[in-house]
């Protein structure tokens, strides 16, 4: 039970479907009751994966609930040139509107948009900034139509309440039809930085990619349909080590007088290995998360791709 303890505290942590599931992969482990689809748009060179978990044995194996995931990356966000952007926001908007017609029973008229994070602190401000670019419209919204209304609850530190009890007031009050969340993530790969977009139809936990567990927004506990949209800001620095660990030994392998001190740590499962950074760095450092040097440029971005893609996909609905 210790043992079990410590892998858990330990885990590599990361918010993104995709990368649980590549987890899994790299170590040719089967994933029972999850399936994955992956989709190429030559033209825009955008790449989407659908990781849909089917049953509670795939729920546990990945770390997430029942429900669909969808990843959209695009390389070309990185240096973004041209049209890609409007591409990525049009990409959203299709992959949302998707979401918004499988809502079962009901004609979607007011949708409340919340914008999660901190806007003091520019890797956790991407929410606040999207329901900032966002025009609402529920008061202006004609009959069978949907409305947007945004939130921007803030953080605990900041009001002294808890963002889940400010969501469900607010939600009971004004009864949408649909809560959509947008927050900033936690990624294991540094390469998704700049590059991804994560939509799911499960809701969202607040801070659980960088271990600050919040009550859960779903549908089980808000009432109404939550998605959630997300971007990866910030990586565990204990994963940036362990990922450099391991180009280290690849370059020590290639080194005839070196290759006998590779083959020892090659010898180590990849959660030895990240047990063994921990272990070195953890005393000294704490939980450390890290952010590109960029990450205003980022959030700022990303947060008018979003914007844009959630206005294009309302429109869409109500034509």
């Amino acid at each position: 039970m210790k043992q079990e303890k410590m892998r858990n505290e330990i885990e590599i942590r990361t918010d993104l479907a995709v990368e649980s599931t590549e987890q899994l992969e790299r170590e040719a482990q089967e994933i029972s009751g999850v399936r994955i689809e992956r989709e190429e748009r030559e033209e825009s060179r955008i790449t989407i994966t659908t990781v849909v978990i089917e049953t509670e044995e795939g729920a546990t194996r990945i770390g997430k609930p029942v429900g669909n995931y969808i990843t959209i990356e695009a390389e070309g966000l990185r240096e973004p040139e041209g049209d890609i952007m409007e591409k990525v926001a049009q990409e959203l908007a299709t992959q949302l509107l998707g979401l918004f017609r499988q809502v079962k029973n009901k004609q979607l008229k007011s949708m409340l948009v919340v914008g999660l994070g901190n806007r003091e602190i520019t890797a956790d401000a991407l929410g606040p900034k999207v329901s900032n670019y966002l025009y609402a419209t529920n008061h202006l919204a004609e009959e069978n139509e949907i409305g947007i209304s945004c939130l921007a609850p803030g953080v605990m530190a900041q009001t002294g309440m808890e963002v889940f009890d400010i969501i469900k007031g607010v939600a009971g009050q004004t009864k949408p039809d649909l809560i959509l969340v947008v927050d900033a993530l936690a990624a294991r790969d540094t390469s998704r930085f700049n590059t991804t977009i994560q939509l799911a139809d499960t809701g969202i936990s607040p801070g659980s990619g960088v271990g600050n567990h919040r009550m859960s927004l779903n549908e089980e506990s808000i009432g109404v349909p939550v998605f959630a949209i997300g971007v990866p800001t910030v990586v565990d620095a204990v994963t940036i080590v362990s990922d450099a660990m391991d180009r280290l030994l690849e370059e020590l392998a290639a080194c005839k007088e070196l290759k006998k001190v590779s083959e020892t740590f090659f010898e180590f499962s990849p959660q030895e290995k990240f047990e063994l950074v921990s272990e070195l760095l953890r005393p000294a450092m704490g939980r450390m998360y890290v952010t590109p040097k960029d990450v205003d440029e980022t959030v700022r971005a990303f947060a008018h791709i979003i914007s844009a893609g959630i206005e294009m996909a309302v429109a869409a609905y109500n034509r």
